[in-house]
């Protein structure tokens, strides 16, 4: 297997392959990358068993042929050397052995026989869904922050996606705070739902420098193809919770804020808060919203006070800051609004203004003040 490359398209071709390489693993084998190589062009795959990625290069192929090489080396390496630097792989299939040269430099790896990497997943009877790589990157980013980590409950540990004939909704909760975001600008021939592993998700994220080809799903994996990569997962295999029941209906009063003022008065609040439950209170008078937090324990405390709108009488009620700086923190508009009910009932918060292709929801369970 022989080949030649400039370094810093294989660099960024590694890294691209690297995402889903596992940090600690029980499996030494997933330590590494899959090079397969056909005329020009070269594949490098990497696992963590769930998940799989291949990022494509074109290179000056020379002997064809397949290899399992340490990912930690070779990404080292490749980080060190000029990016304008040409590279040239002498590999020995039979010997697994790894000659890396340069004008001025020998490395010598030890390779893997590619009987012993696991077998890259690969979808049969698949259903493509045209889905628009802007507004993929939207709803993933929009929810991901707002996903559970509780093991028990695996469909929380994911993103739900609904996909309907007008339509495509994701929503991601961890039981305290839930996302709702809906994109009218799809079209699809039926209805389907996917709960997708937040960890992909996340992989995923780093892809959409590239264009999105189009997604392929089956009844355990779903694959996303871009131009130069394809990364396919396994899908959670448990129902989501009905979201729609926790979503209150009569939550009557609201509070309008700007939300840049908002979100800097809760972060600098936030740093006077208890850290067990990093509490946060809002004080509703008439138009003024007085943000505050304290800790008896150490003597702090801090209240500020911006203005606002607000269509009822005083109100009290608290969060958990991180929470509400998460939520602020992911929505667009420049005013958002709170609508509430009492302070023991889950709270609402929306943009002010909108997309008319889109509806954004997030949903926050208030705090218990102290009395």
């Amino acid at each position: 297997m022989k080949f030649s490359v400039l370094n810093g398209e294989l660099l960024t071709s590694l890294t691209k392959a690297s995402r889903v390489i596992p940090v600690k693993s029980t499996m030494a084998i997933f330590e590494n990358f899959l090079f397969s190589l056909e005329n020009n062009d070269l594949s490098i795959s990497a696992t963590d068993g769930d998940m799989a990625v291949t990022s494509k290069i074109k290179v000056d192929g020379k002997e064809n042929g397949k290899m399992v090489i340490p990912s930690k080396k070779l990404m080292e390496i490749s980080s060190l050397l000029p990016s304008n630097i040409e590279i040239n792989f002498d590999i020995n299939i039979d010997t697994c052995k790894i000659l890396i040269m340069t004008d001025q430099a020998e490395y010598r790896l030890t390779g893997q026989n590619i009987g012993e990497y696991p077998k890259l997943p690969e979808l049969k009877e698949e259903q493509k869904i045209p889905v628009q790589s802007d507004i993929l990157q939207r709803l993933v980013s929009k929810t991901i922050f707002c996903v559970g980590k509780d093991e028990l409950r695996p469909a929380l540990t994911g993103v739900f996606f609904q996909l309907k004939k007008n339509e495509i909704r994701a929503v991601a909760t961890d039981g305290h705070r839930l996302v709702k975001i809906v994109n009218k600008n799809f079209t699809f021939d039926e209805e389907k739902e996917l709960v997708i592993p937040n960890k992909a998700l996340v992989v995923i994220l780093n892809y959409f420098v590239e264009n999105l080809n189009y997604i392929a799903v089956n009844q355990t994996h779903i694959e996303f193809i871009f131009e130069n990569s394809v990364v396919i997962t396994r899908l959670i295999d448990d129902k989501y919770p009905n979201y729609e029941s926790v979503i209150p209906a009569d939550n009557n009063y609201t509070l309008t804020a700007n939300k840049n003022d908002l979100l800097s008065s809760v972060t600098r609040a936030s740093i006077f808060t208890n850290n067990l439950n990093n509490l946060v209170k809002f004080t509703i008078d008439k138009n003024v919203l007085s943000v505050s937090a304290d800790d008896p324990e150490f003597g702090m405390s801090a209240i500020e006070r911006i203005p606002c709108e607000f269509d009822s009488s005083k109100f009290e009620i608290g969060f958990n800051g991180k929470y509400v700086i998460d939520i602020l923190s992911h929505l667009d508009s420049d005013e958002v609004k709170f609508l509430l009910s009492s302070p023991s009932r889950a709270v609402m918060v929306i943009p002010k203004d909108k997309s008319e292709n889109e509806d954004i929801l997030m949903l926050l369970m208030p705090l218990r003040l102290n009395t």
